[in-house]
C-alpha cells in the first residue's frame, strides 16, 4: 500500500491494471485481485484520472465546478478541502486537510482511522470559526456530498464548487499539498501511529504555511500572501 501511495502521487491516472504492472516492476509479484483489494482500503478503487477516495452516494446532492476560468486574486476567495491516505508502519490513516487557493495557505487539518465525514466536518468547523471563502470546493466523494458537510458550508452563504468527476487537475494545489506532506514529512519519518503523524504534522504545517517559499508565489511563504505581510 506504501509502495502503491508513492506510485499514484507520480501517476495518478494509473488503474489497477497498470498499478499491477508497476507493482511487479518495483518487486512485488501481486496480481490484480490483491493490487484492487489494497486500492480499495486505501480509498483508490476509481483512481482513472482522480481518486475516488469513496464512492457517490445517488441520494447525496452533486454541485457544480465553479473554478474553471475563475480568476482567484485574493485570500479567502475559494477555499479547497480534500482527503489522502497516511501509510504507517503498522497500519494506515486519512489526511484532510483545507488550502486557501490564492495562497496555498493551509487552514486546518485532521487525522482519522475511519473515512467517513466526521473528521471533516471538525476541520471544517475549526476553519470557519477563523475565516469564511466564498467558495468551498472539493471531489465529488460521499464526505463532502453529505447533508453534514454541505449543510455546514450552505448555512454560511458559502457557494459550493466540486469537481467534474474523473477530472484531476480540478483541485490541483491540494494534490501538490499531499506530494509535497509525503515527501517532505511522512515518508521520511516512516511514523508508527496517528498519534506520531499529528505531532509531526503540526510542525511540519507551521514550517509549510510561514516558512517554506513557494516557486509559484514568486517565493513567498504561504502566510505572507495569505496575511499580506
Amino acid at each position: 500500500m506504501r509502495a502503491i501511495d508513492e506510485e499514484y502521487l507520480q501517476h495518478p491516472y494509473y488503474g489497477r491494471r497498470r498499478m499491477t504492472v508497476a507493482m511487479r516492476i518495483r518487486g512485488f509479484f501481486v496480481g490484480q485481485k490483491r493490487v484492487r483489494t489494497a486500492m480499495q482500503t486505501m480509498g483508490l478503487e476509481a483512481i482513472y484520472p482522480k481518486p475516488n477516495l469513496s464512492a457517490a452516494n445517488k441520494e447525496h446532492k452533486k454541485f457544480p465546478y465553479l473554478l474553471r476560468d475563475l480568476i482567484i486574486n485574493r485570500p479567502d476567495q475559494a477555499w479547497a478541502g480534500d482527503i489522502t491516505y497516511v501509510p504507517l508502519i503498522a497500519g494506515f490513516g486519512y489526511l484532510f486537510a483545507i488550502i486557501d487557493w490564492f495562497s496555498r495557505y493551509v487552514i486546518e487539518w485532521e487525522l482519522s482511522n475511519l473515512l467517513d465525514a466526521a473528521f471533516c466536518v471538525e476541520a471544517l468547523e475549526r476553519g470557519l470559526l477563523k475565516k469564511k471563502p466564498e467558495i468551498f470546493n472539493t471531489d465529488q466523494g460521499v464526505q463532502f456530498t453529505s447533508n453534514q458537510f454541505t449543510g455546514r458550508l450552505e448555512n454560511d452563504g458559502i457557494r459550493i464548487s466540486m469537481d467534474g468527476k474523473g477530472r484531476a487537475l480540478d483541485n490541483v494545489f491540494v494534490e501538490r499539498l499531499w506530494r509535497s506532506v509525503k515527501y517532505e514529512e511522512i515518508y521520511p519519518k516512516g511514523y508508527e501511529s496517528l498519534k506520531e503523524v499529528r505531532q509531526g504534522l503540526r510542525k511540519y504545517f507551521e514550517f509549510y504555511n510561514e516558512k517554506r517559499p513557494h516557486q509559484g508565489l514568486e517565493y513567498r511563504t504561504p502566510a505572507e500572501v495569505y496575511f499580506g505581510k
